[in-house]
């Protein structure tokens, strides 16, 4: 007995201990790759400026490139990877469905939808350079709504519907309408919103204001607040809500915590970088297989190192080093996410293997 208990304890400590190597790698990635969408843009600049431009007063171009732009530019792609991650787990967690994410179910359509009736809706009382100040909130909460909007539908018809693949469809279908009326929209717009909204739709990690980078790290950081308090209830809810439940659960008010915290962090992520796929459906199954567990107390940091060293990663490729021209970063990311999509699809056919 004895044997067999220090067996388990010598396990238990084994683990443990090639956890935190993980984190510990995943950090000083998370790091380097920060480091380096500092250095790779299509200007050249040498370390030495870089350097000097976070320790200098002189206002030189390169100081304004670096401190301007590419800092900005490598904090909202932090940010962005960190909340479309952590929204994906929470979703995959509470569906219970391994190919849950913003944007195959919809999520992120519907934030699209909040933020076209802002853009779009009242063209005629806004323009690009309107949206400052309080109408950053304004979108930010029009995205919010959006979101959770869709989220509510989808866990309507999931209660109704088990089989998950009809629910990805209905994701899927539910996104198709909801361009549907947001190309109505379009249709019926000015000129001047029509291209602000087309713009937006193209994703973009470097043309956020200040006033725009303040209210999303406000808004990320509220949604990863919530995303590591509700670690007990997502490990819970991983079971099945019965049983999450039987073990004294509020399931309504673990519902409520994990939808509010899903639709805050992938709303205020589309309302001001427009809608990036493939991060959230990807990176969760990329900390699975790299810490092999699902719980949530280790998911939930593994998933925030995780993603914003893929999204940094996604940034430093788009900028194509050494050439001057720039691709979609939504392209980046696609080419990322889908290869691990197929991958988790042909090793786990029974989706529920996963859970």
């Amino acid at each position: 007995m004895k044997t067999e208990e220090h067996k388990e304890r010598a396990g238990t400590f084994s683990s443990g201990n090639q956890n935190w190597i993980i984190f510990l790698i995943l950090f000083l990635l998370l790091i380097t790759f920060l480091i380096m969408d500092l250095f790779f843009g299509s200007v050249s600049i040498k370390a030495s400026e870089v350097i000097k431009a976070f320790f200098s007063d002189n206002e030189s171009n390169f100081g304004t490139i670096i401190l301007k732009f590419r800092l900005p530019k490598a904090i909202t792609a932090l940010l962005v990877g960190i909340a479309l991650s952590l929204s994906g787990l929470q979703m995959q967690t509470i569906f219970r469905n391994p190919m849950a994410g913003p944007d195959v179910l919809g999520l992120s359509s519907g934030a699209s939808l909040g933020v076209a009736f802002v853009i779009l809706g009242f063209s005629g009382n806004l323009s690009p350079d309107s949206l400052r100040g309080l109408g950053n909130w304004i979108l930010v909460v029009a995205s919010w709504a959006g979101a959770g909007a869709v989220m509510l539908l989808i866990m309507f018809i999931s209660t109704r519907v088990k089989d998950i693949m009809t629910i990805l469809i209905l994701g899927i279908m539910l996104s198709s309408g909801i361009s549907a009326i947001v190309t109505i929209m379009q249709y019926f717009s000015n000129e001047t919103m029509l291209k602000a909204y087309v713009i937006w739709t193209m994703g973009s990690l470097g043309n956020l204001t200040a006033g725009q980078l303040n209210v999303l790290l406000i808004c990320v950081s509220v949604g990863v607040l919530l995303s590591l308090l509700s670690s007990k209830m997502l490990n819970a809810l991983l079971l099945g809500e019965n049983y999450a439940g039987s073990i004294g659960l509020n399931v309504r008010f673990a519902r409520i915590v994990i939808f509010s915290c899903t639709s805050i962090l992938a709303g205020s992520v589309t309302a001001f970088c427009g809608p990036i796929g493939f991060i959230g459906i990807a990176v969760p199954h990329i900390v699975r297989i790299l810490f092999k567990t699902s719980d949530h107390k280790v998911l939930i940091p593994g998933t925030i190192l995780a993603g914003g060293t893929v999204m940094l990663a996604s940034d430093i490729i788009s900028q194509l080093p050494g050439s001057e021209s720039v691709l979609p970063v939504n392209a980046v990311t696609s080419l990322i996410g889908i290869p691990v999509v197929i991958w988790v699809i042909i090793r786990n056919r029974k989706y529920s293997g996963l859970f």
